[in-house]
């Protein structure tokens, strides 16, 4: 009888329930990065469609901050923004790195970059 049975075993169970447990860990450590990073790539896009082609950058650096400051950006500062032209149409682009320590000393560097180009920074 006991040949025929199948199954998983305890171990088989629990090695699976800890690596689901790790992943879990490291995805809540990491998702509010890519969340600041999401926040801030909106406010960017937002400042550029509101100042159009008629801000200067003292006005358009004021319009980011205004929306930093009610959506609680702290990655990215009006002063890391780097404002320019293309053809007319204007672009906002930022790039930064984050560190998030996941456990004892090992660490996760993030690159982050966006821009409202088209086809600027994902």
């Amino acid at each position: 009888m006991r040949n025929k049975q199948r199954g998983v075993s305890f171990p088989v169970i629990f090695l699976i329930g800890v690596v689901l447990a790790l992943g879990a860990i490291g995805a809540m450590k990491i998702a509010p990065a890519y969340m600041d990073y999401a926040t801030a790539k909106k406010a960017i896009v937002a400042t550029a469609a509101s100042e159009g082609r008629s801000g200067s950058v003292s006005d358009i650096r004021k319009a980011f901050q205004r929306r930093a400051d009610i959506d609680n950006i702290t990655v990215v500062s009006a002063d890391d923004l780097e404002i320019s032209k293309d053809g007319g149409d204007l672009v906002i682009s930022f790039a930064y790195v984050q560190k998030i320590p996941l456990f004892a000393n090992v660490s996760l560097l993030i690159d982050f970059a966006a821009s409202t180009a088209p086809g600027g920074g994902n």
